[in-house]
């Protein structure tokens, strides 16, 4: 991954996201599968953001996406949940019985090119006393 470039910034922000359906039922398959993948490039082509990873299960979904630090983690959960969880009611009527497509929570882990143990161990070296 090459950094990212800002006015006054220079760096990677990327974060793995997990969340389900609500009652984690099964309806991420077939069609709704296909469309649910498409929505979440098109929606990351939107924002400027980088999907590097990512796979619909019919339960539950991974995303792994580098974003600006402009945005907060829970700002890009509730993009992409709340634009999807949008479309894909109102193109498959059968979620509509659902009371709502997603649960409130999800799961974010940070992760970057060197480990915590690297990190910690570069700022303790002698050298910058």
């Amino acid at each position: 991954m090459e950094p990212r470039h800002s006015n006054h910034s220079v760096g990677n922000a990327v974060v793995h996201l997990v969340w389900i359906p609500k009652r984690r039922r099964k309806v991420l398959v077939g069609e709704v599968a296909k469309r649910l993948r498409q929505i979440f490039y098109d929606l990351a082509s939107l924002k400027d953001w980088d999907i590097l990873a990512l796979e619909v299960a019919p339960d539950h979904v991974h995303l792994f996406v580098e974003y600006q630090p402009t945005y907060a983690i829970n700002q890009i959960v509730k993009f992409f949940k709340g634009r999807s969880s949008y479309l894909l009611r109102s193109e498959f009527p059968d979620l509509k019985k659902m009371p709502s497509m997603w649960t409130n929570s999800y799961f974010y882990s940070t992760a970057g090119n060197v480990s915590a143990s690297v990190i910690k161990k570069y700022i303790e070296d002698p050298h910058h006393k």
